[in-house]
């Protein structure tokens, strides 16, 4: 099994910065993308960036430029480096990854979630 725990959530002032830290453990060989995903209380999760164990990267529109995805596969842990918080992005963010050799490039390991809040 793979465990996935995300830290750094916490409540910032629209224009801020904060950065979230997720850290992987268990049979992490199985692991493949890594992605970040976010859910608000009346939005489905959406994902908002993500990390190939090549280290490409992809972003949604909405966060583009704004947030940067890091991945250290040595270590198994990925980061989401967030500036220009805007109110938008209050959301419960998570870290999922995707299993190596799944032809549909689903999200099957999922975090717990930790709850950013940007204020006006």
């Amino acid at each position: 099994q793979v465990q996935l725990v995300e830290s750094g959530g916490d409540t910032v002032q629209a224009g801020g910065s904060l950065r979230l830290t997720c850290t992987i453990s268990g049979n992490t060989v199985v692991i493949g993308t890594l992605g970040w995903h976010r859910q608000g209380p009346d939005h489905q999760r959406e994902l908002i960036a993500a990390v190939t164990r090549d280290g490409v990267v992809t972003y949604a529109d909405a966060v583009k430029g704004r947030f940067t995805i890091s991945r250290d596969n040595t270590k198994n842990v990925i980061h989401l480096q967030m500036s220009s918080l805007e109110p938008e992005d209050t959301a419960a963010y998570y870290c999922a990854a995707v299993r190596r050799w799944d032809p549909t490039n689903s999200y099957h390991y999922w975090g717990q979630g930790t709850q950013v809040t940007v204020s006006s």
